[in-house]
């Protein structure tokens, strides 16, 4: 993967200011180490960074192309994982390449069909090309929103993109300053985050499946894919058969790279199914894989069984690893490590996070670099399958409301009196959720069940799940780690939202159909587990360290934290022995604790200017 950016501008020269995209680009070196690569024009500058995968000595960007009067200049982060099929396709159609990278074929296919290249990938992308000839930039994003982009349109009308904030706030036009609507979201939404929105005032992020051109009349933008219902006409054995395609191809298809790949193993369902089928795939090229897992020191001396989490991963971490034989790596994190890098977990994300949630994922990949450079990952299998407690208790299901986030009122009481300046918070979190609902595409005549049930994949597609998109790049990027997620093959979540409700809750199992499809590729003890979430720590000391920092935070009168918040509302926070769910089932009394942390890290790191 890699990291990109760039300036388009009509009124000054980009090339009058080769320092400005140099401070982009060093705001980016960490999501690529490898090489560097800077393009100017009067009108243009691209910015890259890369961490070099596939092809290692012909995949440099920005890449140009040159064919007679025409010149197209691309920079990318993604990878393409129906290369070989475009590939041929251009061939045939007279299109010559120098090397083996996705990054030639995507721009011989943008030359090739335009905008309509897009509708042609099967992969994570976000890109940028300039038509040198027609003055104009494209810019895309992958279906499901894997990888960022995010942009603003300066004053004078300058448009500029990168793939983390920090690159554009790394420019001197930019301004990190936090209106209402982005201080409600930090406050009421957080970690989640608008559709859209770059939360700082002006900068936006392109929406996933969204492309479009900017020239001299401005940035259009539109949608060229979505969730779409169709008629579901497959028997629930020809659905088995489907679903167990799609997963094994989308699988296959993601191991492909010129660099050591491992993945992660929790021992839950969605990552031992990944690793079975990627040891399957090294062990026929007399390959081991190399498998990795988390946890905390002193966990299991301190877990307790419940609802959500019945058991620990390390009952079943150990015997996936031999069933898999692969070359096994536990990471242990203790909790002054975790409360540690909470702040640089703020700065991977530019923004406040999932609290340790974030910061386990960032030291566990730091961890992992030295290891391999790619690394697959089974998120995002709960939201199209249907696995989380919201999609399967009926209670839960039927709550109006963000089923994450049923705290609206909770949250506004730490609120200082006339900080959102007329917001109301209710009304702000149901106008969210209301919009997202009409942004469902439904059949006509669905059953209640299986009209919410669509709705409810929409909800996670456009929040939770971008969520923990967001985590796993900014995360695993930070230590230059490329971190691949099968189960966001777009042609899994398309096939799959249609699906009736009684196919994917098979045999009354969260994720049920999943596990009859994949059958044969797990032990029986592991194929049929009970769902268990992201492993969080479950030692007090945890709690004691965030609260330790919370109230050195407290003992600083000038601390940013108190033009937004009671200090009231932080002591009862720390004192109280009730447990509040700030985002979902992850976050708690100790991530609540630990996000208040990473706002007040947040608003002085950044120099946030409250507007």
């Amino acid at each position: 993967m890699c990291g990109i950016a760039g300036q388009i501008d009509f009124h000054q020269s980009c090339q009058a200011r080769p320092e400005v995209y140099q401070a982009m680009q060093a705001a980016l070196r960490r999501r690529g180490p490898d090489q560097e690569g800077l393009y100017l024009t009067p009108s243009a500058a691209l910015v890259h960074t890369r961490l070099s995968v596939v092809d290692l000595t012909r995949g440099r960007q920005p890449m140009l192309l040159r064919q007679g009067d025409r010149e197209l200049a691309l920079v990318y982060n993604g990878e393409l994982y129906n290369t070989p099929e475009l590939r041929a396709e251009l061939e045939a159609l007279g299109h010559v390449f120098a090397g083996h990278s996705d990054t030639e074929v995507l721009l011989h296919a943008f030359a090739q069909w335009g905008e309509g290249c897009v509708e042609r990938f099967n992969g994570i992308f976000a890109f940028a090309v300039w038509d040198a000839r027609a003055q104009r930039l494209f810019l895309a994003r992958d279906r499901i929103g894997v990888k960022p982009l995010f942009f603003t349109v300066l004053p004078g009308g300058s448009l500029l993109f990168a793939s983390e904030l920090k690159a554009l706030l790394a420019h001197p036009d930019v301004e990190p300053r936090l209106d209402r609507d982005g201080l409600a979201q930090v406050l009421l939404l957080g970690p989640g985050r608008a559709p859209g929105s770059g939360v700082f005032q002006d900068l936006r992020e392109v929406p996933p499946a969204y492309c479009g051109y900017y020239d001299r009349g401005g940035l259009i933008l539109h949608r060229y894919w979505r969730l779409t219902d169709r008629e579901h006409t497959e028997s629930f054995p020809e659905t088995v058969e489907h679903v167990r395609a799609l997963v094994l191809d989308a699988i296959r298809r993601q191991l492909v790279s010129d660099v050591p790949v491992g993945t992660f193993l929790s021992g839950g369902l969605d990552s031992s199914l990944i690793s079975s089928v990627a040891a399957a795939h090294f062990r026929e090229q007399g390959v081991r894989l190399q498998t990795f897992s988390v946890d905390y020191k002193d966990n299991k001396k301190y877990f307790t069984a419940g609802k959500f989490q019945p058991n620990t991963d390390s009952d079943f971490i150990g015997p996936m690893a031999d069933y898999l034989g692969s070359d096994h790596h536990l990471v242990v994190l203790d909790s002054e490590e975790l409360a540690d890098a909470l702040y640089e977990a703020v700065d991977a994300r530019d923004l406040p996070g999932m609290a340790d949630v974030d910061s386990s994922l960032l030291a566990f990949c730091k961890r992992i670099k030295p290891h391999v450079t790619v690394a697959l990952s089974g998120e995002c299998a709960d939201e199209i399958f249907g696995g989380y407690p919201w999609y399967r208790d009926p209670t839960v299901r039927e709550a109006y409301g963000f089923p994450w986030a049923q705290s609206t009122a909770w949250r506004a009481g730490f609120l200082k009196p006339g900080v959102l300046d007329g917001i109301d918070p209710a009304e702000f979190v149901d106008r969210h959720y209301r919009a997202t609902l009409a942004d469902t595409h439904l059949l006509p005549g669905l059953s209640p069940l299986e009209k919410r049930m669509r709705q409810m994949v929409n909800l996670n597609f456009q929040w939770f799940m971008q969520t923990l998109l967001d985590r796993k790049d900014r995360m695993s990027m930070y230590s230059s780690l490329e971190v691949r997620v099968p189960f966001c093959d777009y042609r899994i979540a398309e096939y799959l939202y249609s699906v009736p409700w009684e196919f994917k809750d098979y045999q009354g199992k969260e994720k049920g159909l999943l596990r009859h499809a994949m059958e044969g590729w797990l032990p029986e003890q592991v194929l049929w587990r009970k769902k268990s979430p992201y492993p969080k720590t479950h030692n007090p000391t945890y709690l004691q360290a965030v609260s330790r920092r919370l109230r050195e935070v407290m003992d600083s009168p000038s601390a940013p934290i108190f033009q937004l918040v009671r200090r009231e509302a932080l002591e009862e926070l720390l004192t109280s022995n009730v447990s509040n769910p700030w985002y979902g089932q992850l976050m708690t009394t100790p991530q609540t604790i630990a996000y208040f942390l990473q706002v007040n890290y947040w608003l002085e790191k950044y120099k946030v200017r409250l507007v």
